[in-house]
């Protein structure tokens, strides 16, 4: 499912997504199909490139602007104005997965152009993406994480430690809850400096 449209970057890995609305085609997405922790896949030229929302913003131009207006407003729509009001995502790209169906965790070779679809993807396509090539769960750009989701990279993390654990066997679940654990202690205790 279409859920927003890439609009410009922040870094190689951090990127701003528009999210579609009713001026869009087809049917906007609700807001649980882009809330924090969604993974979500942008097509890349000749993979999937892997990403995670981490971050929003409102944006309403026309907040500040309540007070006496000289003229009365234009009776037509200006195209450049259209979409003023909307959400803006923070996407943090994590890996990709190529064509022949491996995944690769970490920086991703290319950047993603202005324009291109962001699809939310579903739990077996993040599975896949976070399993190795011997059957084990693995979270190779956790500092990745860390190092660039700012004040969000503890609850970012542990969000996607809950996702992992909902699919995964019984020892996974339990690797996932000391990785976990370990996350609650240096945020608690200030082991990792944001």
């Amino acid at each position: 499912m279409k859920i927003a449209k890439i609009v410009s970057s922040n870094s190689h890995i951090d990127y701003v997504a528009r999210v579609l609305d009713a001026r869009d085609e087809g049917a906007p997405p609700r807001a649980a199909d882009h809330s924090f922790g969604q993974f979500v896949s942008v097509a890349g030229e000749d993979e999937k490139v892997i990403g995670v929302i981490y971050d929003s913003r409102l944006v309403n131009p026309e907040y500040g602007s309540f007070g006496p207006k000289l003229a009365p407003r234009a009776a037509h729509v200006n195209p450049d104005f259209v979409r003023e009001q909307g959400v803006l995502l923070g996407i943090l790209l994590l890996g990709v997965i190529s064509s022949d169906g491996r995944s690769v965790q970490g920086v991703p070779p290319r950047i993603v152009p202005p324009g291109q679809d962001v699809i939310k993807i579903d739990a077996d396509v993040v599975k896949k993406f976070h399993t190795g090539s011997d059957g084990s769960i693995h979270l190779h750009y956790y500092s990745q994480v860390v190092a660039n989701a700012g004040q969000f990279a503890i609850p970012l993390l542990d969000s996607i430690i809950k996702q992992l654990s909902e699919t995964c066997t019984e020892p996974e679940v339990q690797r996932l809850e000391v990785l976990r654990q370990s996350l609650t202690w240096q945020g608690t205790f200030g082991g990792i400096k944001l």
